[in-house]
């Protein structure tokens, strides 16, 4: 039995869409691969239904660097519902608890957000996608089972108090600069908890993911209206490069004898590599054409080791 035909075009970039509120990415995902014709497509780390902005996704070989983009920093604009709790921590579960927020002001907050900065110790929400042995957690909590989840350590680099609405639901609007894995939901409720009332995201936008910031990202409305009844093609020129999600590496140039050898999994010599980075160190590889192939790690040698390649 032959293989399975794949059906579109083998397509290489990234593109930025700005996700809606009430869209899953994986339905962002999938639209975006239908508009570009393109065989393969990967997201890069999902954003709930309720959350907006900056969504980027990888075509074709642009997705063996996906997990860059997953592990870089990240940037959000949220609103804080104060006053209420919600079994999935946000303004799509189900309210579980609610308690006047009047007492609380601004100076409150300010001081209970104060103690969130830096290096935090934050357990997951149980809607969350994250896996305890196979099983996604939102799965056991959609079947009422609550699991005790270990704490993980992230980083809050910024959380700052943009807007503060007095009332029985107080509203706070923050920006929050933060590592991989920090769940915006939990700052919420562990500030709800911190004031005494309650919390849940009330609204969640995405600012910035790694590199790609919202200046970046570009509704599918509109791309599918700039495409029209032309062929995919005239929307490639919206795509980053393949080697954008890793742009902050070091990058070197090799000649295209060693570039042959490179790309057919051999480590290269290449002299100059200790001005640009160290042992052990990641680089980005090209061709003196310009060429991307792949990432390699700097040996004690002095070579290059192919660690991913493009093909």
């Amino acid at each position: 039995m032959g293989r399975r035909r794949k059906f579109g075009r083998k397509l290489d970039g990234v593109l930025v869409v700005n996700k809606h509120a009430g869209e899953t990415s994986n339905a962002v995902l999938q639209r975006a691969k239908r508009l570009f014709f393109a065989q393969k497509a990967g997201h890069t780390g999902a954003l709930d239904p309720l959350a907006t902005g900056v969504l980027p996704l990888c075509f074709g070989e642009a997705t063996k660097f996906s997990q860059f983009l997953l592990d870089a920093d990240k940037v959000y604009r949220s609103v804080f519902e104060l006053g209420v709790v919600s079994d999935t921590a946000d303004a799509d579960g189900e309210i579980l608890q609610e308690q006047s927020a009047a007492a609380i002001s601004q100076s409150d907050v300010e001081a209970a957000m104060a103690g969130f900065r830096g290096e935090i110790a934050q357990v997951p929400p149980m809607y969350s996608a994250l896996k305890v042995n196979g099983q996604p957690l939102y799965k056991l909590a959609r079947q009422g089972i609550e699991i005790e989840r270990k704490a993980r350590s992230v980083t809050i680099y910024r959380y700052e108090l943009l807007s503060f609405e007095a009332g029985e639901r107080a509203y706070v609007e923050v920006e929050i600069a933060c590592t991989k894995g920090t769940y915006v939901r939990s700052l919420a409720a562990d500030l709800g908890e911190k004031l005494g009332c309650g919390a849940r995201v009330f609204k969640l936008h995405r600012v910035k993911s790694g590199a790609f910031d919202e200046s970046m990202a570009l509704d599918l409305e509109a791309l599918e209206q700039e495409r029209g009844e032309e062929r995919a093609e005239v929307l490639d020129h919206h795509l980053h490069a393949t080697d954008a999600p890793v742009a902050s590496l070091p990058k070197i140039e090799i000649d295209d004898d060693s570039g042959f050898y490179f790309c057919r999994g051999q480590r290269v010599m290449d002299t100059r590599v200790y001005q640009i980075a160290d042992e052990g160190d990641t680089v980005r590889v090209f061709e003196e054409s310009g060429r991307f192939l792949g990432l390699a790690e700097i040996t004690d040698d002095g070579c290059l080791a192919p660690k991913r390649l493009v093909v």
